[in-house]
Parts: structure tokens; sequence; C-alpha cells
């Protein structure tokens, strides 16, 4: 890919653009085209971190530039570091002006790099390095020793390479400011020896020897251990420049040791002690400046997951503790929840990081505490809830741990995130899990996240027979033993969400014979007004489908709604759904297959009950929009029919005048009510309420205009 034309990038500008991409997960092969353009964007400081980009494209798009600081880890796509070197040194300009390379996690594949005017290419070719980072990689010590002939070298990282002898970092004493050596596991040098490379170092400010202390071997170790108990409990004159020592993971480390230590620098600022067991030595709480990791208390247990982001068995060590201390949070913390979140981010495969990151995000968003929090922060630990139930979806406590962080009306209402994955993975997850309190969960989330949906969401959920089956069968289960429970109410209420102008949903409702099953729940459930009215909510939205109405044309169906719409004894809630269908069903005539009579008293019915329904000041109901009413408002509609369609509207916008009547305006409903209430033949009823419903809406657009209707 490339630019056919480009302006002059500020340089910058160039940097982060490059960067956005990688972290987005847009560079590639084809997008990292467009920097071959080196002069309208200059890259000085490049990332391209765990991005899939191939040797061709790295030399073509990236080499020619003047960088000076290059971030290669992780990178994927058969990328080496022979490549990354042989294409740096290939520029004349990288050469000198390149000073910070970080390939961790990659193949070196250090035999393939040639000779340059009868030089050996290597490390040292890029003269202006001053830190390289390589960890994770196949370092051996005929590299280390390339690279300790650079002349400038200050930072160096080695860690959990198969590098057996520190000697040779002597070539660069005077220069190297910073060693981090983590888990060398084959090292093979005595105490002594190592001690003495270490004391020859003079330059030296930081010192990472830590371990990883989850390997089994409980031998290995040992000639580490020993050299950092002879460094701490030695003369300061020996690494007289040290600030920042690194020892975590060092089991076999004293007390005294590090007493001692920390007694003889008094300009230290860094001390690593997580896992070591030595975090809560009396020493510390004394010294003001000095920063700790370790598992003593949050700001130990929060400085150990900015710090070792990268390093899994301290990352877990970190989070075990940390889930500990936020078990009774009753603050928000959203700082903490910041690097929870990095950690899972960085190890997105690991099971061990997100059995306990989950849980800690649940203790970190319970309650009101994610109210409190930045939307942005809430919305990415969301996502990264989600990436875990998706690459985890065999581990029930992953998966228990993020449907209680997602149970928060707070999250599913307010906070933006992919709410149809979530649906999906929580709908997949129910469907083999039967746990009552986990299912009750996962059913209230579905519920609120299937009314979150946008209208292109909703149309392609309800494709999914898959979806509509697992509801259906909660219903089943519910209604077989005759349970009213939260559960048995959130599936119906995601049901008629599901079915709400979607006729596919409702499609696949019928023929997973969900019909039949709500005509024995309307029946078994009659003394249950919260019941009854999500079965006849979703009933209504089958009586909207004009080709599935006569699948509702069942006599012992129609006349028991009719005996609800007539039960004076009734919620109205329920009387007002039972009216729908009617209405519905009997504003065709032409469809009307059952006998007339009946047809004939629907209409009766829906004039002479709906006469005795009180106003509802609570919301009972919510449209997406008022298009199923615009056939029974028509001037030819029967009084019963046009009755309902009016005091329906009048309802809802009544409760919520601003948000219905723009609905109204938009959809053209002022049109048919105006031409509703001049017509000759309209009700006096019917007339009053459209009067009442034209006036609210005018009154919402010019408050000083609007005019009390006549006859209201």
């Amino acid at each position: 890919m490339s630019f056919i034309w480009a302006p002059l990038f500020p340089q910058e500008t160039a940097d982060q653009l490059l960067h956005k991409m990688a972290s987005k997960g847009m560079l590639n092969d084809t997008t990292v085209g467009i920097f071959q353009n080196c002069k309208g964007l200059r890259l000085r400081r490049a990332s391209i971190r765990c991005c899939q980009v191939s040797a061709e494209a790295f030399r073509l798009a990236l080499c020619p530039h003047r960088l000076v600081d290059l971030d290669a880890s992780w990178v994927s796509g058969g990328l080496t570091g022979a490549n990354v070197i042989s294409g740096l040194a290939s520029s004349p300009e990288c050469r000198s002006s390149l000073q910070r390379l970080s390939l961790n996690g990659l193949h070196l594949d250090w035999g393939s790099l040639g000779e340059d005017d009868g030089a050996r290419v290597g490390f040292s070719s890029l003269k202006g390095l001053k830190m390289l980072h390589l960890a994770n990689t196949d370092l051996t010590d005929d590299i280390l020793v390339d690279i300790c002939s650079l002349p400038h070298l200050e930072s160096l990282d080695i860690s959990c390479s198969i590098v057996s002898n520190l000697t040779t970092l002597l070539q660069c004493k005077n220069t190297l400011r910073s060693l981090t050596a983590h888990r060398l596991r084959r090292l093979d040098m005595s105490p002594g020896r190592l001690l003495f490379v270490f004391s020859q170092l003079d330059a030296l400010r930081h010192l990472d020897f830590s371990d990883d202390h989850f390997d089994v071997d409980d031998s290995d170790g040992r000639v580490g251990d020993e050299t950092l108990r002879q460094l701490l409990e030695g003369s300061p004159q020996v690494l007289p420049s040290l600030v920042s020592l690194d020892i975590s993971g060092r089991k076999r480390v004293s007390e005294a040791a590090v007493e001692a230590f920390v007694k003889s620098r008094g300009g230290l600022v860094f001390l690593g002690l997580l896992a070591t067991g030595l975090s809560s030595c009396q020493v510390l709480s004394s010294q003001k400046n000095l920063k700790v990791t370790g598992e003593a208390n949050g700001n130990q247990v929060c400085e150990a997951l900015r710090r070792y982001r990268e390093r899994e068995c301290f990352v877990r060590e970190a989070l075990v503790h940390l889930y500990s201390l936020t078990t009774d949070a009753d603050k928000p913390q959203p700082d903490m929840l910041k690097l929870v979140v990095s950690v899972m981010q960085s190890h997105p495969t690991s099971l061990h990081v997100h059995l306990v990151a989950t849980a800690c995000v649940f203790n970190l968003t319970t309650q009101d505490l994610a109210e409190a929090m930045p939307v942005s922060l809430i919305s990415s630990t969301v996502t990264q809830l989600l990436h875990a139930m998706r690459t985890f979806p065999n581990n029930q406590q992953v998966q228990k741990n993020c449907l209680l962080a997602l149970c928060s009306d707070y999250i599913l209402q307010d906070v933006p995130f992919d709410k149809y994955l979530a649906a999906m993975l929580v709908i997949n997850w129910l469907s083999s899990h039967e746990d009552p309190t986990l299912q009750r969960m996962a059913v209230a989330v579905i519920s609120i996240l299937v009314a979150k949906l946008s209208t292109v969401e909703m149309a392609q959920l309800s494709k999914d027979v898959f979806f509509m089956k697992q509801l259906l069968a909660i219903v089943q289960q519910k209604a077989a033993v005759g349970v009213v429970d939260a559960t048995l109410r959130f599936a119906l209420s995601a049901l008629w969400n599901l079915t709400d102008e979607m006729p596919a949903a409702a499609r696949n409702f019928i023929e997973c014979q969900g019909l039949e099953l709500y005509e024995e729940v309307l029946e078994s459930y009659y003394s249950e007004p919260s019941i009854q009215q999500k079965i006849l909510g979703l009933l209504n939205n089958i009586a909207e489908v004009e080709e599935l109405q006569a699948d509702l044309m069942d006599e012992d169906l129609l006349e028991h709604i009719l005996s609800l719409l007539q039960d004076s004894q009734l919620e109205v809630g329920v009387r007002y759904f039972a009216g729908g269908i009617l209405a519905q069903l009997a504003s065709r005539a032409d469809a009307w297959t059952l006998d007339g009579e009946l047809r004939s008293t629907v209409l009766r019915q829906l004039h002479e009950s709906i006469m005795t329904w009180t106003h509802l000041e609570r919301e009972m109901v919510s449209y997406r929009s008022f298009r199923p009413f615009c056939p029974l408002i028509q001037t030819s509609q029967p009084l019963g029919v046009q009755l309902w369609a009016v005091w329906a509207i009048h309802l809802v916008c009544s409760q919520n005048t601003s948000h219905y009547s723009s609905m109204l305006e938009k959809e053209g409903l002022t049109e048919l009510l105006k031409a509703l209430a001049a017509h000759p033949d309209t009700h006096s009823d019917i007339k009053r309420l459209s009067d009442s419903i034209l006036f609210m809406v005018e009154e919402h657009q010019n408050p000083s205009e609007a005019r009390e209707p006549h006859n209201s």
C-alpha cells in the first residue's frame, strides 16, 4: 500500500501513526507500505511490536528511515533478529542513528548473518546503540561477545536467554548503566566469579537479577541466590553507583541481608522483593523515597504489576495478592483497575493470569465502584472480559468471574462495548451450564443486552435459531415446575425484546414451538400479572407481522386473551397487551379466518374495556418505532382498533414526551392523527385522545404557542 500523494507530516505524527496502527492490530505487510514514503512520513521512533510483518516488508518500509528507536518485539510473519540487523546495517544512516533496539521474543537466527566489506554483520555494526533488549531470544555467549563490543552500550536486557557466561560484560564496564538478567537458567559461573564481574561494573545503576519462583526445580538458581547474598551483605564499594536492585523470586535470600543492604545504600530508589517473603521488612517502612515491589501492601503490588507487565510469573503472584487486598474494596481505584487490564492485554492467552485478573476486575467494579471511574476505562475493561470469555470458553471460573463483573445495571446500560458479542458469548456459555445462580445472572445480562442492541445487530441476532432455542429452553425448564423467579422473568423479557419489530425472530419463535409453550404458560400463570404481561407482549410482536397473524388465529387462544381483556380485576398492563393482540388481528377483516361474531365481540369489548382503564404513571412499555400503529389509526379502521392504538400512543407520549413526539413527527403519525381527529365519523373518545397527543407534540416543539385542545 502506498500514498498517491501525501503532505509532509510532522515527524512526531508519523511515529504516532505507526504506533497507533500497530497497537490496533492494523499493521501488516500491506499497510506498512505507506511508510515507504520517507519524505512525507519520516519515522524516528518506530514500533511494530506484536505485528505480522515479513522481512521484505520491514526492509522496504522501515530501513530507509533515519531511526533512533525501534521496537520489533514479538513480531510474527517470519521476521528474525538477523533480518532486522542486516536491514538496519544496510542503511548508513541507521548504523549511526539507531540508539534503542528491542527484539524481545524474536528468533535471532545469528548464523544467517553474512559479511559486509569482509567484516561480519552483527549488533556491533550499529555503532550508535545505547539500549538493547533481547529477552526471550536465542541469545548465546558468542552473540553477547559481539554486543559487548558496542562503544556506547548503556542498557542491556538478556532475560530468559541461554547465556551461560557474563564475563564478557567487562568489555562495557565503563558504559553499562542497566543490566536486566531475569531467569538466566543456563548460567554456569561460580558465585565468586559472578560477583567479581558485577563488582567491576562501576557505572551500573540498575541490576535485575530476579528469578521465576514458579519453576519446579528447587536446585535451580542457587548460584544466583548465593551471589546476591554476598552482594547484599558485602561492601557498598561493590557496584557503588547502584540505586536500583531487583531480586524478586529469589526465595533463599535472608531478611538480614536485605536489611544490611538497604542501610548501607542511602541513594537506593528501587528494590524488587516480590515472591521473596521479604517485602514486609521493618527497614523498608522508614525509606520514604524507596519504591518496592512486593506483597505487603497495595503500593507494592501495584508497583509489581507496573514493572513486571511482561513477566507472567510475577503478574500471577501480584494478582493473587491484589485479589486479597481488594476483596472488600469500598473506594474506586481506577489506577489499580488500569493495571489489571494492562496485564490481561499483555498475556491474552494465559489462563493463570485471567483466572485471577477477572476476579480482581469484579472486586474493583462491584457495587457502585464502576460508576465513579472513567467510562473509557470501564469500556476497555469489559472488552477485556469479553476476550477472556471467548478465549477460555470451557473454564467455569473465568466465565463466572466475567459474568459477575458484567452483571451490573450501570455497565450494561451506560458503558459502550460490543453488546452483540457479549450476548452471543453469554448465551453460548448458558447452553452448557445449569447452575441456578449463574443461570440467573446470565439470563439477566442477556435480557438487558438484547434491549440495548442496534437495529442492525437485532436483525442479525433475530436470525439466530440457537439463541432463540436457548431462551425458550429456560422458559420451558421453569414452567415445567411452575416456579416464578427472576430467571424466568429475564428470559421472557429477552424473548419479548428479541421479537420486537423483528419478523425473522418472530418466525423462529413459532418454528421453535414457542407459541405452544406460551399458550401453556399464559394459562398456568394466570395469577402472575408480571409473567402474563411479558407473554402477551411477545404475542403482540407476532400479531404485528401480517404474514404470521394466521398462526394466532386459534379460537381457544383468542377467547382466552379476550377474557383477559374483559377481566376488570386484572392489572391494566395485562389488559393493555391483550387488547394489542386483538386490535392487530381484528384490524384486517379480510385476514380474519375465525367466526365473524368473535371479531365483532372483540371490537366491542376493546372499546368498552379501554374506556375503563386508568392512566398509568409508571413506564410499562417502550417502542422502537410507531410503524406497527400506522395501519391501526387509519380512518377506515373500526372504533375498537383505533381506540387501542391512540390510547397506547397517548400513554407513552405522556410518559416520555420528548422522545416520542419527535418519533411521531419523523414517522408521519402526526399527519395520520390529524386526519383521524378531523374525520367526521371518528368517535369523540378517539378525537379527544388524538387532540391530546397532538397538543403534547406541539407543546414540545413550540412551548409558547401550544393551545389546550377544546375537548380535553
